[in-house]
């Protein structure tokens, strides 16, 4: 890329940040949070046909299955029509609050004030990009012979995409890559990733050190940036990317990946938020990314995408009941790891392969990596808090993201262990 395009790249940034900061915060008072279940196809299409119908319907949960319960809000303009459709279709629903704006508010978020991260940076609030990408650059003064900063693509608005690597002998090792914050609200999917690099770093822990001694880790704790940002300036239930569609925003960043793309699991609606996109890679954000990765598959042998929520560990396939040829081994590394994820905290994981598990889904970053890039271990986790939640569970309170992150890396140390006991790593 041209000095001149960078520079208009970083303006138009620039310009979205100041214009997303002097708009009004989208706010839900009085909207309605209800909770449907479809018991059949022609139900599931009533549902999927809402979906993306309005801006005015959001809903927090993929339409995928019969049997399947799906959270959505709906504005107060709207309950009624709702309702009545609810009502024709005889599709079961229970309202779960009057006012999803209070249900919003009574979940300490806390976010950290801005321009102190690097400093202060710790596990008991959450970030805004900006201080989490100040506190990584600040890492990798700190660390110049262990941390790498990477930058792993671009976003429509003109921002980084970045990671660090993590290497501490500086030879060629193994290589584990995590992805966060693919999913712009699931804000515990990026805290988390930080402070696995923080505990990389910093840990006097046996199992840890043997973690940051033995391999080498790219870690990416933002993977959709503009969005990420948006749930902060804007709206806090934001999904997307910001990429303009018409009268719609943004296409759902874990659909638009080059493999079996919008099979399965997405939407062709932009307005949707599981729009796949007008075409694989149509995102510069997964197309920038999925670039990066490509240059150093040859590096990686375990790939980690961080989601929220339900407290899941999937594995491919997501646009089909197929399994993988290895199943075994994922089996193996699956009931490892989500056993291992209990034992501090008691808390409990479920899952399997992506289709059978929680939904069909094409057009994930998970079988993307396993699919196309020889990545023959790839895991999906989908942390707290559980799918019984009755709030969106990607609001999770700050108090909870050193423990979810802490049984997370327990997990995470396991399934390594395993993947080196099979012989993955090279």
């Amino acid at each position: 890329m041209s000095l001149n395009k960078s520079l208009l790249f970083a303006a138009l940034g620039l310009l979205a940040t100041f214009g997303l900061s002097q708009a009004e915060r989208v706010h839900y008072d009085n909207y309605r949070l209800y909770k449907a279940t479809s018991e059949n196809e022609e139900q599931l299409a009533v549902l999927k046909e809402l979906e993306g119908s309005s801006d005015s319907i959001i809903f927090l949960d993929g339409v995928h299955l019969v049997g399947a319960n799906v959270q959505m809000v709906v504005a107060p303009h709207k309950v009624p029509d709702v309702l009545e459709i609810l009502g024709k279709a005889e599709i079961k629903y229970e309202l779960q609050s009057k006012d999803f704006q209070k249900s919003l508010d009574e979940i300490d978020e806390k976010v950290a004030p801005k321009g102190r991260a690097s400093s202060e940076y710790n596990w008991g609030q959450y970030y805004e990009l900006e201080d989490t990408y100040a506190w990584m650059q600040s890492l990798a003064r700190q660390n110049p012979n262990i941390v790498t900063l990477i930058e792993g693509g671009k976003t429509y608005q003109g921002r980084s995409i970045l990671g660090l690597k993590i290497s501490k002998s500086g030879s060629e090792k193994p290589g584990i890559f995590i992805e966060a914050g693919i999913h712009a609200r699931e804000w515990i999917a990026p805290a988390a990733a930080t402070f696995i690099v923080n505990q990389l770093l910093t840990s006097s822990v046996d199992s840890i050190k043997q973690l940051a001694d033995n391999y080498n880790w790219y870690v990416f704790p933002h993977a959709n940036p503009d969005g990420y940002v948006y749930t902060h300036t804007k709206d806090r239930l934001w999904r997307k990317t910001r990429t303009p569609y018409g009268s719609c925003f943004g296409a759902d960043p874990n659909r638009n990946w080059g493999f079996h793309w919008n099979e399965v699991g997405a939407s062709s609606s932009a307005c949707s938020d599981t729009y796949a996109g007008p075409k694989a890679f149509s995102e510069i954000e997964t197309l920038s990314l999925s670039n990066y990765i490509a240059s150093i598959k040859d590096k990686i042998q375990l790939y980690v995408s961080l989601h929220a929520y339900s407290q899941y560990l999937l594995y491919p396939y997501g646009h089909t009941k197929s399994l993988p040829d290895n199943v075994k081994d994922f089996q193996q590394v699956f009931n490892a790891a989500i056993s291992a994820v209990s034992q501090r905290y008691n808390t409990k994981y479920t899952g399997g392969n992506i289709y059978d598990a929680i939904y069909p889904a094409a057009g994930a970053s998970v079988d993307w990596a396993y699919g196309t890039q020889d990545v023959r271990m790839a895991f999906c986790y989908e942390l707290r808090p559980s799918s019984n939640s009755n709030v969106p569970g990607f609001k999770l309170p700050a108090s909870q993201i050193i423990p979810a992150s802490e049984e997370l890396l327990d997990s995470i140390t396991v399934m390594v262990g395993e993947v080196q006991k099979l012989g993955y790593f090279k």
